[in-house]
């Protein structure tokens, strides 16, 4: 009878090892062992530089939209005016303000006229969107205030405009020149509308980290937007932040009394969420298919392990006769194919890692190498790639690859555990 032994003995692991590095003519795997080891190592590794990617990606997106834009837009409803018209303009915008800066968890509110019209300087002309804003309010948004770029003194916004990045490159300007805003919505004549021409010197020009925002953001002084844009005595709009952007919806109801009978609200998940629902729905999908990806690599563990056990079959044989137990063996081939998946998963996670942080060192040679364009900010958003290692998406890729190995690997051990020694060795 099969005597006892403790699991995970030493003679197991020296068996394990033996049969690990044995050579393809002393009836090892050691070529199968290598493919399992690289697929393994590849497996972990693509997967910790995707959900890093992904994980930096939606970062920075969300950091750029809450760190550049109102968390809370607040508006009026429409309402009749004298002359038949419809008006949203906000008349007492500055108690209007002074309420919503009231409210628990509001950080600051702040009065906005904003238009889109025509910048031109020269024979060169783009669309940019206007916002009227006190410079107090304007030091007050994170991303223009400490912007990743920037050019000029934000101090001097009171002696002409701000303008985004891209702004300045389309119209080949700098801190100094001066630029032509344009207004189709101008004076009334007896003609109709004339368009409003006038022309400000730029005092600051910022890189807030999102192309689309630093290619068409124009910030002007308030008042100076009132009077352009005949809004003498109203706002447009109020942006608010508030200092849990996260929970924003915890805030809509104080917001609407604080605001007034007529108030309407628009966070910055109204804005976003349609995009943010779509970005969480491509995350689940590409962790399924990376997930796959490494289930398939652990089944070389398994093909490696049935060929094992196959060309180990008078070992088997000999090893029970002589006293080991089916858990011995079992153990003993579980660690075989355990041991290639640590392996292969602690060199993913290394290599993936080293991935995440040398990023844009490793993207600028391959755009170096291909001439240019890899990464576009114009369809892409972002200057950059983002990536963002995460202690949580490193575990979930270790327990992943470590879970399939371990959960493969016992089909093949078990196999070879219940294998009749009589049977093995009747035609040695």
């Amino acid at each position: 009878m099969a005597g006892r032994t403790a699991p995970f003995s030493n003679f197991e692991w020296m068996i394990a090892w033996r049969y690990l590095r044995a050579k393809r003519a002393e009836g090892g795997v050691s070529v199968m062992t290598w493919i399992s080891l690289v697929g393994i190592t590849l497996a972990v590794f693509a997967l910790i530089a995707v959900m890093a990617v992904r994980s930096g990606f939606r970062a920075e997106f969300v950091d750029t939209i809450l760190g550049a834009n109102a968390h809370v837009t607040v508006y009026q409803s429409a309402e009749v005016n004298a002359v038949g018209g419809l008006d949203r303009r906000i008349a007492d915008y500055d108690a209007a303000a002074e309420r919503l800066r009231q409210v628990p968890g509001v950080i600051r509110a702040a009065p906005v006229v904003k238009r889109q019209v025509m910048g031109t300087r020269g024979e060169r002309n783009t669309l940019i969107e206007v916002f009227g804003i006190t410079q107090e309010n304007l030091k007050g948004i994170p991303r223009i205030a400490e912007p990743e770029r920037s050019v000029g003194d934000i101090n001097r916004f009171d002696e002409g405009i701000a303008i985004g990045w891209g702004v300045a490159r389309e119209l080949g300007v700098t801190v100094g020149d001066r630029v032509q805003v344009t207004s189709p919505n101008g004076t009334a004549t007896v003609m109709g509308r004339v368009p409003r021409t006038s022309s400000y010197e730029v005092v600051y020009i910022f890189q807030a980290g999102r192309y689309d925002i630093d290619r068409i953001r124009v910030y002007m002084p308030f008042t100076e937007a009132q009077s352009f844009f005949n809004r003498e005595g109203f706002a447009d709009e109020i942006e608010v932040m508030v200092e849990d952007p996260e929970n924003i919806d915890d805030l809509t109801l104080d917001l609407v009394r604080a605001g007034g009978e007529r108030t309407l609200l628009f966070t910055w998940r109204d804005a976003s969420g349609a995009f943010l629902r779509a970005l969480t729905i491509e995350d689940n999908m590409m962790f399924i298919i990376m997930a796959i990806l490494v289930l398939i690599a652990t089944m070389n563990i398994v093909s490696g392990l049935i060929m094992l056990v196959k060309n180990k079959g008078r070992d088997i044989g000999i090893l029970r006769t002589m006293g080991l137990s089916q858990g011995s063996v079992l153990r003993v081939f579980f660690i075989c194919g355990a041991f290639t998946g640590l392996i292969g998963t602690t060199v993913g996670v290394i290599l993936g890692c080293l991935f995440v942080i040398y990023i844009d060192f490793i993207f600028s040679i391959v755009n170096y190498v291909a001439g240019g364009g890899v990464w576009d900010p114009s369809i892409r958003g972002l200057y950059s790639v983002p990536a963002q290692l995460q202690l949580f998406d490193v575990l979930a890729a270790v327990s992943l690859s470590l879970g399939l190995s371990f959960v493969i690997t016992l089909f093949p051990a078990y196999r070879a555990a219940n294998l009749n020694p009589v049977e093995a060795l009747r035609y040695e």
